[in-house]
Formats: C-alpha cells, structure tokens, sequence
C-alpha cells in the first residue's frame, strides 16, 4: 500500500532526476491509468478524423477513394515513423517525447479545423499520423515498466484507452462538431493541452525511477522445450504476427471507415444516429482490448489469437446478410473479440525480441496503423466501384488467415525482460 502510494506521488510531483533504481515488482496502476487517460485522449483526438468523414465528404465534395486517401495519409504516416522512433527510443529512451507527439496531434487538429482544400485536410491528417508514431513506441515502453511481470494485464490498460478514446470521437462528432461546423475540431485543443501536462509528468516518473538510463536485456527468445529459438525462426514468427495484423486491421479499418456510410445507404439512418452506432461498435473494441491482456497473461498469448482473430469468422461471414438490430449485435461481437488480439499480438512480439520494447511497439503500432491505412484506401476505390456493402462481403473472409497462429512456436512461461 505504502509503495502504491508513494508511486502516485511520484506521478504528481516534477522533482529533479535521482539516481537509477530497480524496477517496480508490482503494477505501477497510477502510471498505467494515467498512460490510458492519456492514450484516450489521444485517439479520441485522432478518431474525430474518420468520424467526420460524412460531413468532409460533402462539404469538400470528395468521392470514397479521396476519404479512403485521408485515412492513408493519417495511417502511413504513423506506420512508416513508429519502427524508426522505437528503434531510436530502444537505443536512448526519451520519456518527456512523450508530450512531443500529443503536441503534434494537437497542431494536426487546428490545422484541420482551418482546412479549406483537399491537399490541406491531406496534410493535417499527417500531422495527427506524427502524433501517433512519436507516441505510441515509448508509452508501450513506460507501461511495461510500470507492468510488475503483468504485461498483458499492463498492455490492455494502456490500449484500452486508445479504443475508449475511439469510441467517444463518434459521439464527440456528433454532438460537438456536427452541430457547429469544422471550425469547432479547435475546441478539443484544451484536451491535448491537459494530455500535455499529465505525460509529463509520467516522463518524470520514469527518468525519475532511473528505468529510462537502463540497459535493454540481452538473450534470445526460448521455445517451451528450452531450447532457445533461432534468428529465423523468429523471424518468421514475426512474419506470421504481421499477417495476423494484417487480417485483424484492414477488416477494422474497412468496418471502421465505412460503418456509417454502410448504414445509412442500407438502412437510411441519420448521420447522427450511425454515429451512435459506430460508437457501441468502438466500445466493444474498447471492452474486447481490456480484456485481452489478462486472459493471455492467463490462458497464454496462442490460445486468445486462435480465438480472436480465427474464431470471429462466422460473424464476419453473416454480417452482410443481417437486418439492422442483427447488424449492431453482429459488430458488437466481432468488435470485442477481433480487439482481443492486439495484446496478445503485442506481448507475445516482446517476448520473442527480448529489450527491444520500442520497436517492437513501433512496428505493430505502425503496421496497425499503416495496414489499416492501405486497406481503407482500397476498399475505398472498390467501394467507388461497387458499393459499400459489397466490401463487408469482400473483407468478411480476412480473419481466414488466423489458421497461420499454428505455425507459431510456443514460448516458454520465463520471467519477463
């Protein structure tokens, strides 16, 4: 009790750097709650962009192709920087960037509520993807710092944030900026201000723990026969969690992208009311994230791929044939089970590349974001040439590559680095 008291203490205050110290041996959950405040508002901030898509495309009069190009520009950008910022971060962590990349988010923002043409709505969206690629890498690294040996458990705190911050952008969308025009995305500047302050202090809390001025752990990742695994072989175990990635996050991204476009052309709801909808969709990612960490800390990282990434198919497969109370269970399901993954996904990369936390993060982050990205921008030109709904047709065979998790080694239950 003392130590979790002392620990929230240390958040809160800004005292000068003190010498290095052990890591924590139990969860640090003030520093994990606080990197998922800080994660919600940063993806509450990023989501705005897609939950908008509706009025942008008709205010700039844009077709699916240039909306699905708005999601690339935001995405690639994040995918092609995170990889080299974790690197970076691996070789000197630079906790206080973490205010860094919240101030880029934020400059996007108001560039976005002043945009007046395409090429400029283009580079606003790349300024939140920069936001995102300075972020992510090192708050995956402070969390697993604070995590106690619960990785998965730490993992799904802090991305729980980001998918709880999804989830509101829609109905921040729809009851802020819809109502008041583009000029009100400036509004949500305070909450990247606030983000600020707090990821500061987070900074703070990890130089001041001495974790930044640490050597990254040396060894191999080891098979659970004990034999340690060879540079091939993990190699193409990470080949397989990429494909993995891929299945999970272009179908997300497509469901994502053009859920509310698929409603109201099927269904003929309002934009406000497909906003709710995307909302309980985003939710239900949200819940599924929480939940995945703990059941593979528990139920190990190879059980919850199976379940979450091949086990969501049947739902994918029936979605385009359901009415619309069937369609909102339907998404609900495959929200939070395909969601599920990602720590999983996450933990299990780490473990296979021993101290290198920040690449590691900042290739599934970047591959999050960047594959979601392309694949959004072609299901939007397939959308231009068919229709919306025949997209959730196309992409409802994804999750098929999930029969690829048998091809992974399992790990031995070792003590985390």
């Amino acid at each position: 009790m003392q130590k979790a008291v002392a620990d929230a203490a240390d958040v809160a205050a800004v005292p000068p750097v003190s010498l290095p110290t052990a890591v924590p041996t139990s969860t640090v959950f003030p520093v994990l709650f606080a990197l998922s405040f800080c994660h919600l508002l940063n993806d509450m901030m990023q989501s705005l962009i897609s939950a908008l898509f509706p009025m942008i495309k008709a205010d700039f009069h844009l077709d699916y192709a240039q909306v699905g190009m708005i999601t690339l520009a935001f995405q690639l950008t994040a995918s092609l920087l995170q990889p080299l910022v974790g690197t970076i971060t691996d070789r000197k962590p630079m906790p206080y960037s973490l205010g860094v990349g919240m101030g880029s988010t934020l400059v996007g923002l108001v560039l976005l509520s002043q945009a007046h043409s395409y090429g400029a709505l283009i580079f606003s969206a790349a300024m939140v993807g920069i936001g995102s690629a300075v972020f992510h890498p090192e708050a995956s690294r402070v969390a697993r710092s604070a995590s106690g040996g619960r990785y998965g458990l730490a993992q799904s705190l802090f991305q729980v944030g980001g998918n709880a911050g999804q989830a509101i952008g829609p109905l921040a969308a729809a009851w802020i900026v819809l109502p008041h025009g583009q000029g009100a995305i400036a509004w949500f500047s305070a909450t990247a201000l606030l983000g600020m302050v707090v990821l500061f202090a987070v900074g703070n809390w990890y130089a001041r723990r001495g974790l930044a001025a640490r050597a990254k752990a040396k060894g191999a990742a080891v098979h659970a026969s004990g034999q340690a695994l060879s540079p091939a072989t993990v190699g193409f175990a990470i080949f397989i969690l990429v494909m993995l990635i891929f299945s999970k996050n272009v179908y997300s991204a497509a469901l994502s992208s053009y859920y509310t476009f698929y409603l109201i052309d099927k269904f003929h709801m309002t934009v406000q009311s497909a906003q709710v909808m995307l909302f309980i969709y985003m939710a239900s990612v949200a819940l599924g994230t929480l939940l995945g960490g703990p059941f593979g800390d528990k139920l190990g990282r190879k059980t919850v791929m199976w379940v979450s990434i091949l086990g969501v198919l049947p739902f994918t497969l029936a979605l385009p044939y359901a009415g619309l109370w069937m369609t909102g269970v339907l998404t609900v399901i495959i929200g939070m089970v395909m969601s599920s993954a990602f720590p999983a996904i996450l933990v299990y990369a780490q473990e296979l590349l021993p101290g290198r936390v920040g690449m590691v993060a900042g290739i599934f982050f970047g591959f999050a974001f960047g594959l979601g990205g392309l694949g959004a921008a072609a299901m939007g030109k397939l959308a231009d040439a068919t229709s919306v709904d025949f997209v959730y047709h196309v992409t409802a065979f994804l999750p098929l590559i999930g029969v690829l998790t048998a091809l992974l080694p399992n790990l031995s239950k070792h003590p985390g680095r």
